[in-house]
């Protein structure tokens, strides 16, 4: 629905995919349509983005949240969803398997968002 709003605003495949990149947030991807097509101010972006964004951070510090040290960890916070969330709660797995799914279901997930929303442009 993202790259289809995206696409009837007029922005290019482009935007979408830059968005996409930037932006892990489907209520705030809905929202930024409108921002960009009206011309809003980047602090007013910027801080919608904050308190849009602001419940997921607290997934983070969960002992469920993120499981993993190093290069991952950075990735990990910015993936993190409701929907990988709850699935990573569920993982019954030994330690070094769980990071590794886990890490696997943020990216996998961040994947297909990226991928449909470019594609909804078409």
């Amino acid at each position: 629905a993202y790259g289809m709003m995206m696409a009837s605003a007029g922005f290019p495949w482009y935007d979408s995919l830059l968005v996409s990149l930037t932006v892990y947030t489907g209520a705030f991807q809905f929202v930024l349509i409108t921002f960009l097509s009206s011309g809003a101010s980047l602090i007013t972006i910027a801080l919608t983005a904050l308190l849009m964004n602001s419940r997921q951070s607290f997934y983070s510090i969960t002992p469920e949240g993120i499981q993993t040290d190093g290069r991952r960890k950075l990735y990990m916070i910015h993936t993190m969803t409701d929907e990988t969330y709850a699935v990573n709660c569920t993982l019954d797995l030994p330690k070094k398997e769980k990071e590794d799914t886990m890490f696997l279901v943020a990216l996998f997930s961040r994947y297909y968002w990226i991928v449909g929303s470019v594609l909804a442009t078409f």
